[in-house]
């Protein structure tokens, strides 16, 4: 384990810096906004194409891969759903906890990481598993809050949903690159030169990125956040590997990285999806925090333990 913590802990220390950035105002909210659009729409859909353009379809889509994730994933999100009604939360903070509990930061941390770690044939797993908590899970909670608010659903809500898909740089990425693939087309020299410089930027700035924003997050009701961390690091990776291992099984690497990909901590979206809808942004801004930093040795803990001979 101390092997592969040691290959975790650059990682985390470019979230330090971007931590000691933003607290220390060198780097404004502003300029991590920007950082942020930078890294989203351009050098991470660069590192997503690059990787893609080089894939088939079968690399990326695995019926078993989807349903055992789907599986793992569903469960987590049904409990979580289940305490905070027991705990007698409102539908739409509901929809939120549990959305806390089963999307992981994989665009912004886990692409970058775990294709360094466990190498790029890891963007395909990796995709998937990204593919999977924004096509379904980013779309329910939508759906959820809308219920909640309106009593019903409506056409409109739905389209609401497959714009905010249409317009997600990551989803329009792997399109594009599987598209290329599937065409057989070559990349040129220069263009090859281009994707590679500029989705270089894409580890250090999505990193630097998220220490940035995680610094402007306060933290409150550390009970709730510590029971979304219990199920985003624990109870995630562990019902996910039921899925993939038992319940429908893949090949032993395909359930590392995903596995791998469950563990990682509460995504940034979530927040912003509970700051725009206007629900519990702070516990939302908590989990994000009390997971991220938790999440240092708990990510290579479980990386460790699926790696080990």
């Amino acid at each position: 384990m101390i092997e592969i913590f040691l290959k975790t802990v650059p990682f985390f220390a470019l979230i330090g810096l971007g931590y000691w950035a933003g607290a220390t105002r060198f780097f404004t909210a502003e300029a991590t906004a920007y950082l942020t659009k930078f890294v989203f729409y351009f050098a991470l859909s660069a590192m997503i194409f690059r990787f893609t353009s080089n894939l088939e379809l079968s690399d990326v889509w695995d019926g078993n891969l989807v349903l055992g994730y789907l599986a793992g994933t569903i469960a987590v999100y049904l409990l979580a759903t289940g305490v905070a009604m027991l705990r007698k939360q409102s539908l739409e903070v509901t929809a939120v906890e549990a959305q806390c509990a089963v999307i992981g930061n994989v665009g912004f941390l886990g692409i970058p990481m775990l294709t360094l770690l466990l190498g790029e044939a890891a963007i395909g797993p990796v995709v998937m598993t990204v593919s999977i908590d924004l096509i379904v899970f980013s779309g329910l909670i939508v759906i959820l809050i809308t219920l909640s608010r309106e009593g019903r659903l409506s056409i409109r809500t739905f389209g609401t949903v497959g714009l905010g898909l249409v317009r997600n740089p990551m989803i329009m990425s792997v399109v594009a690159g599987l598209t290329w693939a599937w065409l057989q087309l070559p990349i040129p020299a220069p263009m090859n030169d281009f994707l590679t410089i500029l989705g270089g930027a894409a580890t250090p700035g999505a990193l630097f990125a998220i220490g940035a924003s995680l610094s402007g997050k306060s933290a409150e009701r550390m009970q709730t956040a510590a029971w979304l961390t219990f199920c985003k690091l624990g109870l995630h990776p562990l019902f996910v590997a039921c899925g993939v291992i038992w319940l429908f099984p893949v090949d032993p690497y395909t359930a590392t990285v995903v596995i791998s990909a469950a563990a990682l901590p509460v995504a940034g979206n979530v927040y912003i999806l509970a700051q725009h809808y206007g629900v519990a942004p702070q516990r939302v801004s908590t989990a994000i925090l009390v997971s991220t930093i938790v999440s240092i040795l708990t990510v290579s803990g479980v990386i460790a333990a699926l790696t080990a001979p």
